[in-house]
Formats: C-alpha cells, structure tokens, sequence
C-alpha cells in the first residue's frame, strides 16, 4: 500500500525541543524568579544560588555525557535531529550566555538592593584599619593553619584540583637568585564558612561580610615569604561526574560504585571558571594544565560559585526581606485526633499534598509499625534519604524488635551514592534484609508496606508516593502521598517486594502500573482512548503534570491526540521536548512550567475519559530513563473526595498567573504576569496551597468526611 504523503509525521525532529536546551530553559526560568523584582530580596538571593548549583550539576552530568559521546565516536541523533557535537556547540553558547546574566542580575540588581537594606559584600576596600587588622587576625588565627600551598616545578607536577572546589593560583618569582616565573595554587578550604561578617562593621548603617577567597587573597604574601606575588586570581574547575558502572561485571555493586566515587573528584575537566581581567599568563598556564578549551573558560564578574548566596539567605537579622507567609507544613486534618495511625488509615483513604500538609505522618508510619506488636513485618523502598534519617532509625529499630524488614536501597541514586551505602550498612547491621537495587534499573518508585496481625486477620496497610522517604527535601518539594489499606494495594504492594527481592512477578496486577514493565505502553493507552472519545465526539482532555517529559513515543502520541481533538494541558516543570501551536499537530497543546518557593516535584495524571474520570499519581516523569530503566509506579486514586483533591492542584495551577510560564509557539516561555498583562485576580498556587492547608487544619473531620476540601481559598 502506498503511502499516503500527506499523513503528519508526528515523530519529525522539527517538532521536537533537545532536552539539554530545554533544561537550560528551565534554569532561565529559575534565574528569572531572582531577577523579578516583586519577589522578597532574599528569596531572590536563593534562586540565584539555586540557578548556580543547578548548572554545576548540568555540567557535570549532562555535558559531561555529551564529552562522553563525542569521545566516543558517537553518531546517533538526538529527539531534536541533532549529534552530541551539535548540541555541545550550542549548550555552551547558551552557558555562557546564561552565566553573563546570572553576573548582571547579581552586580546590577542584587548588590545595589542590599545596599539599600543595610547589607554589603566588601573587598576590604573601604574597611578602617581595626576592621582590617580583625581580617587579618581571623586569617592568621584560623585560616592559615588550614592552608596548603602546593608550587609547581620539574619535581612537583600540576596538583590534582578536585571537582568544584574554589582555588587561588598565582605566578611567583624568587625575591632573589633566577629570574624563572613559578606557578603555585592554594585551595580555598570548604572547611570553613566561606562568608565572614566584620563584627561592629555596621556602625555606618551596613553590616559587611567578606568572602574567605578575599581574606586569603589579601594574604597571600605569607604563604611565599621569600617570593614576589607577579599575578594572583581565584578559578574553579567543573569535572565529569557521571559515574560509569559495568553492573554486569561487577562481582559486588557496593564495591565497585565505592571505588567509582572516588574517581568523581578527578573526572576530566570540562568548565574553568575565572575571574574577569585574570592575567593572561596565569590563566593560559591553568588552562593549559587542566586540558580545558577557549569555549570552556568562563571569564567572570563576581565571586566564583555562587551557591554560597544560600549561607548569606540564612543570616540572621533579615526575616522582613524572606518570605514567610505560607511555607510552614500543617497538620493532616485526618491525623489530627492523636488516633492509632492503623485505624485512621482503616477509616478510609488519606491523601496528603506536601509540604504544605506535613511529612511527619508518614515518618510516623514507619515509627509506629516499628513499635508496634501486631506488626509483622515492613518493607520499603529508600531512593535518596536526609543525612540524619528518622525513618532510617525507625527501621533499625524495627528490626531490633524482631520485624520482618526488608530495604531496597538504591545505591545508583545520582550523588546520593555515597550516603545511601552509608545507610544500607548500617541497616545490614541492624538485622535489615537489605536489596542493593536491580542490575541494569534504578529503583525510584516511592513504596512502603506493613503487613499487621489483626483479629479480622492479616491485614496490608500500603503508602505510596510521587516523593522520596527524605524528611528534609519533603519540605521544599511538593508532592502527594497515599494511605490504604485497600486489598488490591496490598496484593499488588506484595508482589512489587517480592519482584524486587527475588524473580517472581504476579500472573496479572489488581491496581499498580509498573515500568519499565508495561508502564509505557499503560500511557499511550489512555492517550489513545482519549482520541477515540474525541472521534466520537465525546468529552476528551488531558492535564498531566510532571517533572520532565521527553519520551519521543509518548510526545508522538499526544501530537496525535491533539491533532484529533484532544485538550491537553501540560505542567511541566522542567525538561520538555514537545511544542506548542504547531498546525494540526500541537494546536490543542499547552505547556506552562511553574517556579516557586518550593520546587514541583509532583506527577498527577488526569483522564477525562469520555466524561468518567480517571485520577493517577506516580514517581515516574515521561521520560526514556523512568519509562524504559527504572522500576516505577502508576496508581489511581478512586476515592471521589480525594479525586477532588488533585483536581483542585491541577486546577489552581493552570490558573496560576504569577509564577507561571507559559511556552509560546516559538518554544520560548513567557511569564504570564510579565508586563502586568493579566487583568483580574492574582493567582500563586503555591500560596493557595498553603492557605488552603492551613485552613483545612482548622476544621475538625471525622470519620465520614474523609478530606476537607474548601470549595475556594480566600484568597484565589
């Protein structure tokens, strides 16, 4: 049969975005929120720090895999029709681009700003001398002890300069004897606090912090006492941090991803930050030494790594420039009566929206099942954990009370690697079965299982959840979370630990979807029936709301979805591949990303199936890596007041027009305020959401009124 010519050809490369360029969209997106004046003083300090940290790790990750396929010879073309030295070429012009921005925001608009609000970053230019001689006493007293200043020579090679971490180099010659220029370098110690308040500074009006790297610059003579300093300038090195594992090989996957994290420290050198007007010598030596190319070299103005914005966010005295207004967790109404957590889950369903209910429910989950003497035994599935784990502890204790308790801990999680074979030891000692992930998968779902002894029997009580088991990140990161006990959940729980401990997978599933089994093809399912109730002229809409999505089947999919009819509307935080407004293909399609205070981290997936419905969350984003590599899961929420629940987020955040961007039929994404060109309410879901907790909070519940759901915040 031939073939008709003009059919569209939803998989063409022009419709598609390279997802490396559209991550550094969505780090603009970020950088935009600490250039919006409208925004706290110091919330804008933090987005700028979190734009820096967020591109240290695109380069160590993603940039780092495109030196990697170049490298390696490597051909095949991107979503977006393009090789991996294409999609360099421009991912470094866009860098730099982006980086002269990050520096005008900050020299332009922030230094002048807290200026104004009593605050100054000083070189030591304009402090008196008692200022100065506290700077110097601080550094002789405490910095310089830390100190080692490594020369190179013919006897001492270039030293090996560890991955982020801020440096001084400095070309010296002999006071006497040889007139040969040596080079020596002093890392700038991450031991101590890179910002220094001068006590009693504030006596003109400002209070006045000095960077660490400043303090050593303008001591640099006593470290080469019998030298003279010719030049002197701060750099910063950017290595390849993606570690590359040969799982099928490796006799024992702790071990060898141990001895790959030793190796992240020294990975190829791929960014070299200086400062603007850095001698030319001295930075062609440095260049020269790490392997780095000219458009590799990041000429800046301003302090090196601005991460260090976050220690400035968190001083003390400056409560009037954050905000404060909506970002505390509140009480689960459903929690609040102080009852047994087992029954209160029996009662019914439990959906929580973090962090603007509380994550401690969950913790206490864990804790209770710990304790309590009915409990047979837990299991649980542990991605990235905070530093000083209460749920860790829990399961410890669990197993020390004679528990059944089985772990899976993913050792491949991203740079939580190190901290996670921390735990998974510790838990082994503690009598833990313990699962060091799958070979060739990440495990990333988000599921916990308690099995109890009741009088009625055995009985499953299940959470599962679009966010990680970290206490700490479950308060910057918005997610939902599901209490059941429902039989089907439970079997299905059962079968996911059994598939992950060993090899047995159910004969068919009552509830969950999992990838990489059939989580994908479950997707383009419910695409597809939405383009059928649209040929059939019945209702048909589409509202998924995720972290990233690039998956060039399931893009394809909602082309032709929307070429059909379907209404799509998509909340995309990050990463996305696919355009909006093409003709007859991505007409029906919009695509808006929001940047708040807290980061979107939830993934809600509604159907509207020809008029019945269909409410989904998952740890999974619509991404090759979660669809195809990773153990994931899609669940449904059934109950209908819950359901109203996720309708309300999904709701509330296409409404948003204050921290909204909207993508244009151009690919770029426009702030939806920006100009002040919506008229009406303003809409900050994030807000909403926190008023709405808070409201929620103070109505009392009970048993058959499950969740309570305000018909409007105040303040929508």
């Amino acid at each position: 049969m031939a073939k008709d010519k003009s059919a569209i050809d939803f998989e063409d490369s022009r419709y598609y975005i390279n997802r490396e360029l559209s991550w550094l969209q969505f780090n603009e997106r970020v950088l935009s929120e600490a250039e919006d004046e409208s925004n706290p003083l110091f919330e804008r300090l933090k987005f700028l720090s979190i734009s820096a940290s967020n591109l240290d790790e695109f380069f160590m990750v993603r940039v780092a895999s495109l030196k990697d396929m170049i490298n390696a010879g490597y051909k095949k073309l991107d979503i977006a029709g393009m090789t991996a030295a294409e999609q360099l070429e421009k991912v470094l012009v866009s860098v730099h681009s982006f980086v002269d921005k990050q520096y005008g925001i900050f020299n332009g608009s922030l230094i002048p700003s807290l200026l104004e609000n009593g605050l100054e970053i000083t070189d030591g230019s304009d402090l008196s001398e008692k200022d100065l001689r506290y700077v110097d006493r601080y550094f002789d007293d405490v910095v310089y002890p830390v100190l080692t200043p490594m020369a190179v020579d013919s006897s001492r090679p270039f030293p090996l300069i560890r991955n982020k971490t801020l440096n001084i180099g400095a070309l010296l010659k002999k006071k006497e004897g040889k007139d040969d220029v040596d080079f020596a370098t002093v890392q700038v110690p991450d031991v101590l606090p890179r910002i220094l308040e001068i006590p009693e500074s504030n006596k003109d009006g400002k209070r006045k912090i000095m960077l660490l790297e400043q303090i050593i610059n303008r001591n640099m003579q006593k470290l080469f006492l019998n030298y003279d300093i010719l030049a002197s300038g701060a750099y910063r090195v950017g290595r390849n941090a993606d570690l590359s594992i040969d799982e099928d090989e490796a006799e024992d996957l702790l071990k060898e991803i141990e001895k790959q994290l030793k190796r992240r420290q020294w990975g190829q050198a791929i960014r070299l930050e200086v400062h603007t007007g850095i001698d030319k010598k001295l930075l062609k030596f440095i260049a020269r030494e790490l392997g780095v190319e000219d458009n590799e070299v990041y000429a800046i103005d301003g302090p090196l790594d601005l991460t260090f914005l976050m220690k400035m966010y968190k001083l003390e005295g400056f409560d009037s420039l954050k905000e404060t207004s909506y970002l505390s967790p509140q009480p689960v109404p459903e929690f609040a009566g102080g009852d047994n957590i087992f029954d209160v889950i029996e009662r019914g369903d439990v959906l929580m929206h973090h962090p603007y209910q509380t994550f401690e429910n969950v913790v206490k989950f864990v804790e209770s099942a710990a304790v309590d003497p009915d409990v047979l035994a837990i299991k649980q599935t542990l991605y990235r954990v905070s530093g000083n784990s209460p749920i860790i502890a829990a399961l410890a204790k669990a197993a020390d009370n004679g528990k059944q308790v089985t772990v899976l801990v993913e050792l491949k999680a991203r740079f939580d690697e190190e901290n996670n074979i921390v735990w998974a030891k510790m838990l082994e000692k503690a009598g833990c079965h313990v699962i060091y992930g799958l070979v060739g998968l990440k495990t990333h779902c988000k599921i916990t299982l308690v099995v109890r002894r009741q009088e009625d029997g055995i009985k499953r009580y299940v959470h599962l959840g679009t966010g990680n088991y970290n206490d700490s990140t479950a308060k910057q990161y918005t997610d939902v979370g599901l209490f059941t006990c429902a039989p089907s959940f439970g079997e299905d729980a059962t079968a996911v630990f059994n598939m992950l401990s060993g090899y047995s997978e159910p004969l068919g599933w009552n509830r969950l979807s999992l990838a990489p089994l059939w989580l994908k093809d479950r997707i383009l399912d419910l695409i597809k029936r939405e383009e059928e109730h649209a040929m059939a002229g019945e209702p048909a809409h589409i509202i998924a709301k995720m972290n990233a999505i690039c998956h060039k089947d399931v893009i394809a999919e909602l082309y032709r979805a929307s070429s059909l009819g379907v209404k799509i509307d998509l909340i995309v935080r990050g990463i996305c591949c696919l355009r909006v407004g093409i003709p007859k293909v991505s007409e029906n399609i919009t695509v808006r990303s929001i940047v708040g205070n807290f980061l979107e981290h939830s993934r809600i997936f509604y159907f509207e199936n020809g008029g019945i419905p269909e409410y989904y969350c998952s740890s999974a984003d619509w991404m090759p890596r979660n669809l195809e590599r990773r153990v994931e899961i899609l669940f449904p929420i059934e109950d209908e007041k819950l359901r109203k629940k996720l309708r309300n987020i999904l709701d509330t955040e296409l409404r948003d027009n204050e921290k909204a961007h909207v993508m244009d039929e151009n690919g770029i994404y426009v702030k939806r305020n920006a100009g002040g060109a919506d008229d009406g309410e303003r809409v900050n879901s994030q807000r909403i959401f926190g008023e709405e907790a808070a409201n929620e909070a103070k109505v009392p519940t009970h048993a058959e009124s499950r969740v309570f759901i305000p018909e409007k915040s105040p303040s929508a």
